[in-house]
């Protein structure tokens, strides 16, 4: 429970010092993951499944050489791989967001510091300082966030490919 605790504030501290902007990155950082971690469920329990399917059908049909039967074939592919790709348009345009987000933060540090200067003067360094660590945590933030969706995200896109050529694979056509 105490660590608990300690860790809760070292996240309220790191929050103060960073600006309110950290919580728009961490919102967007929770989105993405758990539409991540959908996609890598689907792809690992459930297109097996709906691929074994697809198949069934496929080798089921008597008819595997016609341009009706190519046709059909070309359909149930079609299917399946709008499926692998759902959401995936999602997830890249919230790891390109991040760094947005953190750029943001950016801003209104800098409008921070701005304004330490425009009513304190040069003269107070700590004050500035706070500003200006306003201005590069978000930044940091949305970076981590970014990188984390980019390597994850990039992993999900080329096994999906896989799968989708695997199907294709299973589904002989004469």
């Amino acid at each position: 429970m105490l660590v608990l605790m300690e860790i809760w504030e070292s996240i309220r501290d790191f929050v103060g010092t960073g600006g309110q902007v950290l919580y728009v990155v961490a919102i967007a950082l929770f989105l993405m993951w758990v539409l991540m971690i959908e996609r890598y469920w689907f792809l690992l329990a459930e297109f097996p499944r709906m691929t074994k399917n697809i198949v069934a059908q496929w080798d089921a049909r008597q008819d595997t050489t016609s341009w009706y039967a190519h046709r059909i074939r070309e359909a149930w592919i079609s299917e399946a791989s709008e499926k692998l790709d759902q959401r995936m348009l999602l997830i890249k345009t919230l790891v390109a967001v991040c760094p947005l987000i953190g750029l943001l933060g950016t801003v209104t540090g800098m409008i921070a510091v701005f304004e330490t200067m425009a009513t304190q003067g040069t003269g107070n360094a700590r004050l500035m300082a706070s500003g200006i660590s306003m201005a590069t945590i978000p930044t940091m933030a949305g970076m981590v966030a970014a990188l984390s969706g980019v390597f994850f995200s990039s992993r999900l896109e080329a096994r999906a490919r896989m799968a989708k050529a695997k199907l294709v694979d299973s589904m002989p056509h004469h």
